[in-house]
């Protein structure tokens, strides 16, 4: 301690557990600002992934529905979560079927970027399935 006071720095423990104890002499201060600005870092490299949303409708015309896949599969790419809607307007709650039919083809063509987290559901008159993008593929040498 009288060697850490002579310095004007801090005597800090590091492994209390160990015989004898281990000690450091550190600005602490400084210490701590360091780790702090380090995890701000790390924070910032952090990729958020997002949750996007796309809506269909149970009779979409096929370029229509081609668009919303391309974009899809962009989202899937960047490592988002894709959040796949089909609304059912008027009569169209009467063919389930079709709306079905449309997030199983929305399924296969993204099959290889992406898996359902959630598979296709019925929510009042909707039907909701998220989908997740598959893990990056680790080179082998």
């Amino acid at each position: 301690m009288k060697q850490a006071q002579l310095a004007g720095l801090d005597l800090v423990e590091i492994a209390p557990t160990a015989k004898p104890p281990v000690c450091r002499i550190m600005d602490y201060g400084k210490y701590k600002y360091d780790m702090d600005k380090k995890q701000k870092q790390q924070k910032k490299h952090q990729a958020a992934t997002k949750v996007k949303e796309l809506k269909f409708h149970a009779n979409v015309d096929i370029h229509d529905y081609e668009t919303k896949v391309r974009h899809a599969r962009e989202f899937l790419e960047e490592g988002h979560r894709v959040k796949c809607s089909l609304y059912f307007r008027g009569r169209e709650g009467a063919h389930r079927e079709l709306g079905f039919d449309v997030m199983n083809r929305v399924i296969k063509d993204c099959e290889d970027l992406g898996f359902p987290e959630q598979p296709p559901r019925m929510l009042g008159r909707s039907i909701i399935m998220l989908m997740t993008p598959k893990p990056p593929e680790k080179k082998k040498n």
